[in-house]
């Protein structure tokens, strides 16, 4: 790097490395990470989990678990090591001159406190303002960042915010006292698309407004796309590439940047034979869910069409999408179709059962033709059970001996490529991409003619999700299954889905196979959705 651009960096971090406890699979969270933050720049921090990503930005906020330490190195901020700090010097520190906004901002918000109140917050814990003019500066952070009727929304609870509103509210908390560095962690990645687009936009408006300096890290390169000015990429805590944005996006030098851009998913739908002969698995006609929600804090109760007279059908051998923004209906429609919940009218049929018309006792019985892979692989497993209680349980309560369950969850395990020794192990030795693979197991367990799959690989890094997506390609052609597959994420449907129904304020609005509906959207949603995509200008 040139002198001129070595004197541009405001933060400047030389030789981090952060120690692990021990027991770890490797002695260091980060090692030897040298890394600048240019003023008035985005640097895009990427890899996948456990690259240290987020520990060096947790390192930049003096945020670092306990359990872990600066072994060596140091972070310099306006003349300052940062790692040589204490808590006091800390606390002076965080929010007036460095920032951050959080992954998932329903935890990070206090729920028992008001929006404008926890904005407030910022101001009364650094001695600023009367409460007055706290009050007057947050209604103005509130409508600088886009939160709508900024005067009633910040006496609202973090509960009755949207996820993107919460995380505008999160990113006022982090802008209160006009920070010079702000860091991003995660902070698009449980948003929808449409959502996530316009974070990204706002993000990158406030960041020129005030000349801020952005180190974003994310695991999307469709995000890196739209928003980085630089790029470093990170493998098991070390740097393996850094470098502008548009040169390591098109001309990647490091094998390991390459696979991660080989992995990405594209907007591009392989070709699909159509699958009009094959019987139908999977049948929904004129399905109905309203909710009436209680009395809001802006007006009188809601009437909510989850699922507006929903009607599609699923082949053997097919995977159909339920795409949309959230609230859409999607998840709805296919807690409905599994009777997870009840719906208001319709029907649902599987193969040439009436499953919408069983009652609880024979639905117990037939449950196994339909089976769910959920969104989290984390919570969706029983931490105190083994994988082989997780995967047989289902097997056992339909009456099938010990033995022989014992034998099909060795022989799944292997099918979801596992070492069927895992059957003995428990959730928390495994990855996330291994739970879910675990939770795949589990499903088709019960050898069932259809899986619906719940954003079931959202949680997981850009490699491991494409690994995942290539085995339940695998399993449905192998199986003859039909997949009901749910995502917002429009690059996930186009790599996996032969057909899509695109799902808005609970109805079908358009439904159509893949690469037509990628080619020529006909509905102005569809062509929105397909808009926001992160990336995809920059792939145009």
């Amino acid at each position: 790097m040139s002198e001129p651009e070595r004197s541009a960096a405001i933060v400047r971090i030389r030789d981090l490395t952060i120690a692990l406890p021990k027991g770890a699979d490797r002695p260091y969270a980060v090692e030897g990470l040298n890394l600048d933050l240019e003023a008035g720049k985005i640097l895009c921090v990427v890899g996948e989990s456990g690259s240290g990503k987020s520990m060096s930005a947790y390192a930049l906020t003096g945020l670092l678990p306990r359990s872990l330490k600066a072994a060596r190195g140091s972070i310099t901020f306006e003349g300052r090591d940062l790692l040589t700090l204490g808590e006091t010097e800390w606390r002076d520190l965080r929010g007036r001159r460095v920032a951050m906004i959080f992954q998932e901002p329903m935890t990070a918000l206090n729920p028992v406190m008001r929006i404008g109140d926890q904005i407030a917050e910022m101001y009364e814990a650094h001695g600023l303002f009367t409460k007055a003019e706290r009050r007057e500066k947050v209604v103005a952070l509130a409508t600088e960042v886009g939160l709508p009727n900024p005067q009633e929304i910040v006496r609202a609870y973090p509960h009755q915010l949207s996820g993107g509103q919460r995380q505008r509210a999160m990113i006022a908390m982090a802008l209160a006292l006009e920070p010079s560095v702000l860091v991003a962690d995660e902070p698009t990645t449980a948003l929808d698309v449409t959502t996530q687009a316009q974070i990204l936009k706002l993000i990158r408006e406030l960041q020129q407004r005030r000349g801020m300096s952005v180190m974003f890290i994310t695991h999307d390169f469709g995000v890196v796309a739209d928003i980085a000015d630089e790029v470093a990429v990170l493998q098991r805590g070390r740097l393996v590439e850094a470098g502008p944005a548009a040169q390591v996006l098109h001309d990647p030098q490091a094998p390991y940047t390459k696979k991660l851009l080989a992995a990405v998913p594209t907007l591009n739908p392989p070709k699909r034979e159509p699958l009009d002969g094959a019987p139908v698995a999977l049948s929904i006609s004129g399905l109905r869910k309203t909710y009436v929600t209680k009395a809001r804090l802006f007006g009188p109760p809601r009437v909510v069409n989850a699922a507006n007279s929903v009607t599609f059908d699923v082949r053997r051998g097919e995977t159909l999408g339920l795409v949309g923004e959230s609230g859409s209906g999607k998840s709805t429609t296919a807690r409905l179709a599994i009777r997870l919940i009840e719906p208001d009218g319709g029907t649902i049929r599987v193969g040439d059962l009436d499953y919408s018309a069983l009652k609880p006792a024979d639905l117990r019985s037939e449950r196994r033709r339909i089976q769910m892979i959920f969104q989290d692989p984390f919570a969706s497993l029983n931490p105190r059970r083994t994988v082989g209680q997780i995967i047989t349980a289902g097997p056992i309560a339909h009456g099938v001996p010990g033995k022989q369950a014992r034998a099909k969850a060795e022989e799944l395990l292997a099918l979801v490529g596992l070492d069927p020794t895992a059957y003995d192990r428990y959730p928390n030795a495994f990855s996330g991409g291994q739970r879910q693979r675990v939770g795949i197991a589990r499903a088709l367990a019960m050898e069932p003619d259809v899986l619906v799959a719940d954003e079931a690989v959202s949680a997981l890094d850009v490699s491991v999700q494409a690994q995942v997506l290539d085995l339940l390609e695998d399993l449905k052609k192998r199986l003859s299954l039909a997949m009901l597959f749910i995502t917002h994420d429009l690059r996930v449907a186009a790599t996996i889905c032969d057909r899509i129904a695109v799902m808005h304020r609970g109805a079908v609005v358009e439904m159509r196979p893949t690469a037509d509906l990628f080619a020529s959207p006909q509905h102005d949603y569809t062509r929105n959705l397909l808009a926001a995509v992160p990336g995809a200008q920059a792939a145009e």
